[in-house]
């Protein structure tokens, strides 16, 4: 699905950025989809218990985001189900099964990274959300955990996922995931990258459509992954550096489309900032996703400055983003 006419020859899932807690949420999406319109979007993790017993709306999107899939944490197969009909329901383009974060509280929650160690039930899982939509239901994962870390225990883990939950298409970070002793955050940067295992599972799984995961700063390296998988996802570069994302429809989708200066993006949200603020949303929480627009470009160190310093302030609107755009138009000899 794309947001206009434009038909790509390419699926969405060709490049996507990350799920990413507590970053890739709504009005980060949104602003992600004004510099990439072919783009796979993925929503923060959103465990099913939210969905079902909290409060607030957890399937909360904009219509403009599309093609937006829901990430799902969870690891029951009837609460799995339900959630998947609702987000089908709700519109969205793709259902993905967390079964690679390896933090302590997904663990509590018996889902994230160490499910890799029960296959069964996430091929059970895949299948009963598989039974209830029609839309793809797919898997993002890790290339093994703890000291399970050979090539044939994640063979065999994609086979069963594959033939007895009739999964065909993965996300794989290419790293192993230690479930103790390593934070998040080291568990993103500790375990060495193995791209060679990941290519040589879609030479084993030509039938299934693959992407990678893991260590991606380039739309060159994304172009390289390409020559030996179908799909390619970014993360936390694609979060800091989002200037990136503008040159995705045309090198990795072939899309003949004219790349908007970030001046143009920022001037483009201000409709999106005007109707949050009137809903209730407070700028701060639309304005910490643009801070890194701006990379080394004379002014950004005063743009980042001006937002951090001014959007979480009462009242603020708009008007905040104006002024810091200012300090980057104006020539500076200084360079951020």
């Amino acid at each position: 699905m794309t947001t206009d006419n434009h038909a790509s020859k390419y699926a969405a899932n060709r490049f996507s950025i990350a799920p990413m807690l507590d970053w890739t949420d709504r009005h980060c999406r949104y602003f992600h989809r004004l510099l990439t319109k072919e783009t796979l979007l993925y929503t923060e993790m959103v465990t099913t218990g939210a969905i079902i017993h909290g409060k607030g709306d957890y399937l909360a999107y904009s219509e403009e985001e599309h093609p937006v899939a829901l990430q799902l944490g969870g690891s029951d197969p009837a609460a799995l189900a339900h959630c998947a009909k609702l987000a089908e329901q709700r519109g969205y383009d793709e259902i993905n099964l967390n079964v690679g974060c390896p933090s302590d509280r997904v663990q509590n929650g018996m889902f994230g990274a160490c499910l890799m160690g029960q296959a069964t039930l996430v091929a059970d899982c895949i299948k009963a959300m598989r039974d209830v939509v029609s839309i793809p239901v797919t898997v993002k994962t890790r290339i093994g955990i703890d000291d399970q870390d050979s090539y044939e225990f994640l063979c065999d883990f994609i086979a069963t996922v594959a033939g007895r939950g009739e999964c065909d298409m993965f996300t794989i970070h290419a790293r192993k995931a230690w479930l103790s002793g390593l934070s998040p955050k080291e568990n993103r940067e500790v375990p060495p990258l193995d791209y060679p295992r990941v290519y040589q599972l879609k030479r084993d799984f030509p039938q299934l459509t693959l992407a990678i995961n893991g260590g991606v700063k380039t739309l060159e390296e994304a172009k390289q992954h390409l020559e030996h998988l179908d799909g390619v996802m970014m993360g936390r570069e694609a979060y800091q550096n989002p200037g990136i994302l503008a040159r995705v429809d045309s090198e990795l989708f072939g899309r003949q489309t004219e790349v908007m200066d970030s001046v143009a993006i920022i001037e483009s949200l201000y409709p999106y900032i005007e109707r949050e603020l009137s809903n209730g949303t407070y700028l701060g929480h639309i304005t910490r996703h643009i801070l890194g627009l701006f990379q080394g470009v004379p002014g950004a160190r005063q743009w980042r400055r001006h937002l951090s310093e001014n959007a979480h302030k009462p009242g603020a609107d708009a008007r905040v983003v104006e002024a810091a755009l200012d300090l980057v138009r104006l020539p500076r000899t200084e360079v951020a």
